[in-house]
């Protein structure tokens, strides 16, 4: 009996050394994140729940959370999808997506997702809202230790 009770507190220690990182963020109808940077351990399990928090309709004010690959810059990244035609329907083309570690979809006023993603690599990402225009003011560090 008690052998058995050591092997599940065992496994019970281990799932929760394991537990995913869970990150919460809002965007709203000021083009804002409420979050501008966060940190999270490298090679852990990170939940990252985006909720848009505004009211303005989704074509008007969508917002999506993008988490870049390291060293890939947000505004750069904001003006190459402008010039690959991104707009409020499609505002992450799919040949952009080489440059992105995880995204949201587009979210209306409130609703949210969460993603789940794993980073192996210490560094910066930045993240970023790609909607059109959004990448100017919407954007942040996610920092890998």
């Amino acid at each position: 009996m008690i052998k058995k009770l050591s092997i599940l507190l065992l496994a019970s220690l281990a799932a929760s050394l394991h537990a995913a990182q869970t990150v919460t963020i809002t965007g709203n109808d000021t083009m804002q994140f409420d979050t501008k940077e966060f940190t999270v351990k490298a090679g852990e399990e990170v939940e990252l729940e985006f909720k848009n928090v505004g009211k303005l309709p989704k074509i008007a004010m969508g917002h999506n959370l993008v988490i870049l690959k390291q060293g890939i810059s947000s505004l750069k990244f904001g003006q190459k999808i402008m010039g690959m035609g991104a707009n409020a329907t499609n505002p992450l083309p799919d040949a952009s997506k080489g440059d992105v570690l995880a995204a949201t979809k587009l979210l209306g006023p409130g609703e949210s997702e969460t993603i789940t993603f794993t980073v192996d690599e210490p560094g910066d990402y930045q993240f970023v809202c790609t909607f059109p225009g959004h990448f100017a003011m919407m954007r942040g560090i996610m920092v890998v230790k």
